[in-house]
């Protein structure tokens, strides 16, 4: 697991001023509506997992899902107790599988994918895993992924069947929509 952001950083993961640059919301509002199954991979402490789950609404259902125990017990005291730990599903996956046991309207992949070894098959894991017309949303940092690396990611995205479409416009990141059909 030497590609994962550690679980020490967590509190930086989720913070106030993140929330100003990056609002989930604003980011997720236009591709998450009542009543969708969504998946957040990668979900470290929860920072895009709990408005994920109050966009997909009490109809809705959300994974979250990590490789480390420890984020998904962050998340879990985020939500316990709350309307939240009904519709969230908390999900660990394997490190070279995401193993999740139905289909999704949406994936979500925020500053993940660099840590990804094996891009080609996760990509085609990802695939799978949506619903026809489904959509993965990748977001990535530019001071850890260069043009060039982003490129190549998405010829790996369009090999394994994935339609490139423009992501939103977020300071600091390289985004796109990626669709399965």
């Amino acid at each position: 697991m030497k590609h994962v952001c550690p679980v020490w950083l967590a509190g930086g993961l989720d913070n106030r001023l993140r929330r100003l640059v990056q609002n989930p919301r604003k980011i997720l509002s236009p591709y998450l509506k009542e009543g969708m199954t969504a998946l957040d991979i990668g979900c470290g402490p929860g920072f895009f997992t709990l408005d994920m789950a109050v966009l997909v609404g009490a109809a809705g259902k959300l994974f979250a899902a990590d490789l480390q125990d420890e984020m998904l017990d962050i998340v879990r005291r985020k939500i316990a107790g709350t309307e939240l730990e009904e519709r969230i599903v908390l999900h660990k996956c394997a490190e070279t599988r995401i193993g999740l046991p139905e289909k999704v309207d949406f994936a979500l992949a925020f500053y993940m994918v660099h840590e990804v070894p094996d891009k080609k098959a996760f990509l085609a894991e990802i695939h799978g895993l949506l619903k026809p017309g489904g959509a993965l949303l990748v977001i990535e940092p530019p001071f850890h992924v260069s043009g060039k690396a982003f490129a190549a990611m998405l010829d790996v995205a369009r090999e394994v069947g994935f339609t490139v479409h423009d992501g939103p416009k977020l300071w600091l990141s390289r985004g796109v929509l990626l669709r399965n059909g």
